[in-house]
């Protein structure tokens, strides 16, 4: 099986700093770790790769080669999300998405084949099983619970360009207690603050040890 997995372009905004990291010779400023923590649950044997247009585009030798495009992304990067899901469509590509955008907004795309709602470490298990099993695949998979993260893997920190990010992140927790009237974290990782272990955290730095750079410890999940 072949997995393209692909995060969609920053608009001029804040978020993306995307003229600011030229300043030092960076194309995005952070990766799309809940992607690569997506990547990192899918079977050994599968063969996976990731765009981020942030940092490369999205090529038609790239959509060609997958048999499945998984995607991830916020409201912010709602039109290049609109051009992604178009060139699967015209490739006759399926694809499963998730993240923050779709868990609160996926009936507004019907031309994507399935979704992955809510936590991945809860829901993805059983689209993967359907496929293994030969099963036809659900259009909605969704979390009836928030997943205990001390479950959760490694990202698939090798599937990045390492040298076109700004640094890199880490998620030790989800959730949050407040309820600030700007943010969609506590509607969608709740307000109980759920954290990594000490060992599993130890990995995943031990993981990115040569990276040798700034690593930005994150508090939630992309």
């Amino acid at each position: 099986m072949n997995v393209l997995l692909v995060y969609p372009l920053y608009p001029d905004a804040y978020f993306g700093f995307k003229h600011a990291v030229r300043f030092i010779s960076k194309k995005a400023s952070i990766p799309p770790i809940g992607l690569i923590t997506v990547s990192a649950m899918l079977p050994d044997s599968w063969h996976k790769k990731l765009v981020d247009m942030n940092v490369s585009p999205l090529l038609t030798s790239d959509l060609e080669w997958a048999d499945y495009v998984f995607i991830s992304a916020m409201m912010i990067q709602k039109e290049s999300l609109k051009q992604v899901i178009a060139e699967c469509i015209k490739h006759q590509v399926k694809i499963v998405a998730g993240g923050p955008l779709f868990t609160h907004d996926y009936g507004n795309y019907p031309q994507i084949d399935h979704f992955i709602l809510n936590e991945a470490e809860v829901a993805f298990p059983a689209f993967l099983n359907d496929l293994e099993t030969g099963k036809p695949p659900q259009n909605i998979y969704r979390a009836d619970k928030f997943a205990d993260i001390i479950d959760s893997p490694v990202p698939d920190f090798h599937l990045l360009a390492r040298k076109e990010y700004a640094y890199m992140n880490i998620q030790i927790s989800r959730g949050c207690p407040f309820s600030c009237e700007f943010c969609e974290i506590p509607s969608l990782l709740g307000h109980k603050v759920r954290m990594k272990g000490t060992n599993q955290i130890i990995k995943e730095l031990d993981t990115l040890y040569n990276w040798r750079s700034s690593i930005r410890i994150k508090v939630r999940q992309d």
